[in-house]
């Protein structure tokens, strides 16, 4: 993270003066705007006014002293710790049984609750439509193509500018996830647009977040929450982690580390919107810090060249995006699509289960 020379030579003084210690560092270091831009935001994006979280939020932790990790050279660097460092019993297996549940090795279908039958003034199920995208950069999936599933979904962003929604979802959008928020300080300027047309529209929808390792993890979970409502019928939201090789961050954090902030993050957003948070990522992200890690929660696997099977052994997932390069009316810009791993019945029992 790059900071400016007067609040840079400020700590300095602080620090030197003793009149901060170890433990109030990464407050004063997470109080400097952050000057980091992804793909998917202008560099000449503004800050967003923050709106007030209310009584619902879940009160910043006291942020403990930020440990050193020593460099391939030998040095040691200050690593930009969210909050409190997690002790180990953080990531024990979550008691809370709210949320949707978590893939198997088992047919899909064993994983749900049996669904009630249809009550008085009980909702009545989505169409499913099915697909009929195009892709600018095809691939011969072989036997596990994408095509055999039912259930198709896409992922947007401002990149994909004003969206047609009742068109898309016509072509097989069954589910939307769409770009929320990055970091601590920036929001997506088609969020909200697109957040309220796709639920106009009968499209399931969810909100994801493009997390900087840079970023004091909490205040990262606190911006999406105050960004994103907590709506029961929404999806669950998303993690995205990746690398980012455009970022101004520098920090390579350990595995250990990542995961570490990555828990933070989502222990966070599990307490607000009363959903297990699922985790996108991609397949050099997921060897280096995932493979083995998570097994309770659901991953949304990036895999555009062959099935997740065969890029990430013995993962269990959720969603499989496929494709960076699809094509469809309502949508004027190439498009990510997306499966859900089951059928017809599977899916609407998935809605049922996590609809609290």
């Amino acid at each position: 993270m790059r900071f400016s020379v007067v609040p840079a030579i400020f700590l300095a003084c602080l620090t030197l003066s003793g009149c901060i210690s170890g433990a109030d560092t990464e407050s004063v270091l997470s109080a400097v705007p952050s000057r980091e831009t992804t793909g998917a935001v202008a560099k000449t994006s503004r800050l967003v006014p923050a709106a007030d979280i209310g009584a619902a939020s879940i009160p910043t932790a006291a942020i403990a002293e930020a440990p050193t990790a020593a460099s391939a050279e030998g040095e040691t660097h200050e690593l930009a710790w969210a909050g409190n460092v997690p002790q180990p019993q953080a990531f024990a297996t979550s008691a809370m049984t709210v949320g949707m549940p978590v893939p198997s090795e088992r047919p899909i279908a064993a994983l749900f609750r049996p669904e009630p039958p249809m009550g008085k003034g009980q909702r009545t199920r989505s169409k499913i439509y099915s697909q009929q995208f195009r892709d600018a950069k095809p691939i011969n999936f072989g036997k596990v193509s994408p095509q055999k599933y039912a259930v198709h979904g896409v992922d947007v962003s401002r990149w994909q500018g004003q969206i047609d929604w009742p068109k898309l979802r016509t072509q097989g959008a069954n589910f939307a996830y769409i770009k929320a928020t990055d970091g601590g300080d920036h929001l997506d300027p088609m969020f909200k647009t697109n957040w309220a047309r796709a639920k106009e529209a009968g499209i399931k929808r969810g909100a994801y977040h493009f997390f900087y390792w840079c970023r004091a993890a909490s205040h990262q979970a606190d911006w999406f929450i105050r960004n994103v409502p907590r709506d029961p019928d929404a999806l669950p939201p998303v993690i995205d982690v990746e690398y980012n090789g455009e970022s101004s961050c520098r920090f390579r954090l350990s595995a250990e580390q990542a995961r570490e902030k990555m828990q933070v993050f989502m222990d966070r957003l599990e307490r607000h919107y009363g959903k297990r948070p699922v985790i996108y990522t991609a397949p050099d992200f997921y060897k280096d810090n995932l493979r083995g890690h998570f097994l309770d929660y659901p991953f949304w696997l990036r895999s555009v060249a062959a099935h997740p099977s065969k890029v990430y052994p013995g993962r269990k997932w959720l969603f499989w995006q496929y494709s960076g390069s699809g094509l469809s009316q309502g949508v004027k810009e190439k498009i990510d699509l997306n499966v859900f791993h089951g059928g017809e019945g599977e899916w609407h029992q998935w809605l049922n289960a996590g609809r609290s």
